[in-house]
């Protein structure tokens, strides 16, 4: 099975326009993202799926620098974005993270990862944040390329169009989910970036961890906050978007 890791990507996002090229280290928070995402033991790829606006001409740029595959496709319709990225580069398994999430360990995507080719092919869907115990910004769904033709194929509203995974979710009776739980609930924190405060937070973790140990892992950012408890209330105030960008 060919595993694909499709990162989708934007410059436009409504409450910070430009984050995922924000720089912390006067690196931008999107190679900080896909550095790690190339950690990944068990995938085979990684793609930014970004749109087709001029806007993000920017993004594409950051590809070409990279070396690192990339897929234009629409803004709003991101269930086909998906699918072309995936069809474009033979995905037989789709692992979507999304551009605003700098601080996801690869430890936890192969374990999502694992635990669908585990268990294959009992599921279509796995996630972590069917029910949440990870802290938000560690969040990882795979699902078969077969699933995500028929999503492609049958979401019709706007909503399932926009936000990729929504059919495959709310239809059970089609598609088998499942669901990977950390060890503990640590679903309070928040890893995100989509304003100026979760950027600060953000800003604050890299600086912290990564000039020692570059590869720093979830249980290290964990260690960290519980050294610096006030950082924790920077942005508890921020309200999550019902999706992701």
């Amino acid at each position: 099975m060919r595993k694909v890791i499709i990162v989708q990507a934007r410059m436009t996002s409504t409450r910070l326009p430009g984050k995922i090229l924000k720089k912390v280290l006067n690196k931008p928070l999107l190679a900080y993202q896909v550095e790690r995402l190339l950690r990944v033991r068990l995938a085979d790829n990684v793609i930014i799926a970004t749109t087709e606006n001029k806007e993000d001409n920017v993004i594409v740029d950051f590809c070409k620098e990279l070396s690192l595959p990339y897929f234009r496709g629409s803004e709003e319709d991101v269930l086909s974005r998906y699918h072309g990225t995936a069809l474009e580069h033979e995905a037989d398994v789709v692992v979507r993270v999304t551009s605003d999430c700098p601080l996801i360990d690869p430890s936890v995507i192969d374990s999502v990862i694992g635990f669908y080719i585990d268990n294959y092919p009992k599921y279509d869907y796995v996630s972590n944040t069917l029910e949440r115990t990870y802290p938000r910004g560690m969040d990882t769904e795979v699902f078969s390329f077969k699933a995500l033709e028929l999503a492609h194929r049958l979401a019709k509203t706007a909503p399932e169009r926009e936000h990729v995974t929504a059919y495959l979710y709310r239809n059970p009776e089609i598609f088998g989910t499942a669901n990977v739980t950390f060890h503990e609930d640590q679903s309070r924190h928040r890893w995100t970036v989509d304003t100026a405060d979760d950027f600060e937070l953000i800003k604050r973790i890299i600086e912290g961890l990564y000039p020692v140990n570059p590869h720093f892992s979830l249980e290290d950012a964990l260690s960290l906050l519980e050294n610096n408890p006030d950082w924790f209330h920077i942005n508890v105030h921020v309200e999550q978007k019902l999706y992701g960008q």
